[in-house]
Parts: C-alpha cells; structure tokens; sequence
C-alpha cells in the first residue's frame, strides 16, 4: 500500500480526530515508517503518555493502522502506521462555496511567527508560479479554478501540547 501519497477520504467524525495540530504531527511521524508511541513521542519531545492516549484515537478513528505488535520481556510493543497525511472530507451536501465538486484541503500546524512569514511567503510564490502557467493562445479545454487559503490563528488552548 502506497501510504506517501494517498489521499484518504474521510468523514465528519475522523475530521475531528484531526483537529489538533499534535494529532497532525503524530500522522507525519507514521507516515515512513512504522513507530511505537514511545518511538513517536521521543521524536516529537512529548511524554509516552499524552502520545498513546493520541495514538489510540487516531487508531480507533481508522486513521492509523497497527501494522505489527512485539513482545519483548514481557512488554507488547505495537508499530504503528499513518494510512495517509492528506485527507478528503467526504460529504453529501455542497462544499461552502455551493460547490460539490469542490476540493477541500486542511490541516493544522505549529508555527513561530517566523516560520508563519516564510509558509505565506512560500504560498505566495506557488500561486504566483501556477498563474504564470496560463497559455496565451490556446483557452480550449480549460477550466477556471478558484483557490481560497486562510490562515487562522487557533484560539484556544491544547493542554495536550503542555
């Protein structure tokens, strides 16, 4: 199973389940390789406890799998993979824009205002770069697409980052 680029299609609930810009982090940590929680929380500076408690979540909402389990001294140790890192909100209604067929990409990160500065900066210069693409000549077969970016500021407090 390719796990690098498959696009998941997900519903309301397992959206939820993402809404935590820690819960994020920890799918990327499972996107390679196969990693314990303890293996997962070492990497991202979090304590074993607050990374299970995450990672049974995730499981339990079908966005991981358990793809192996070790007993080593009497301990089970139980491997862990992120079945995707992009995710496509399945709905019956319309998107937002009234649009069905509209695609919708999400996600929460962890930024210093640096690094906020410098993903703007690099939006920018992806947008700029796709709208020099467009032909000059031949319009046919086209469609004209609309990108809408926010950034927000999340406002509220993650105890599960302390």
């Amino acid at each position: 199973m390719d796990y690098h680029s498959k696009q998941l299609s997900i519903s309301i609930e397992q959206s939820k389940l993402l809404g935590s810009a820690l819960r994020v982090k920890i799918l990327h940590a499972l996107e390679d390789v196969p990693k314990t929680a303890k293996q997962v929380a070492d990497q991202l500076g979090q304590t074993p406890g607050n990374i299970h408690y995450h990672i049974q979540r995730l499981y339990e909402g079908q966005l991981i799998d358990l793809i192996e389990t070790k007993e080593i001294g009497g301990i089970v140790e139980k491997y862990y993979r992120a079945k995707s890192t992009w995710f496509n909100l399945k709905s019956d209604s319309k998107s937002v824009s009234g649009d069905a067929s509209a695609t919708r990409i999400t996600t929460r990160l962890l930024l210093t205002t640096e690094q906020l500065e410098q993903f703007q900066s690099d939006l920018r210069d992806v947008l700029d770069q796709w709208g020099r693409k467009s032909p000059q000549d031949d319009w046919e077969g086209l469609l004209e697409y609309t990108v809408d970016i926010s950034l927000r500021e999340v406002n509220h407090e993650e105890p599960s980052l302390k």
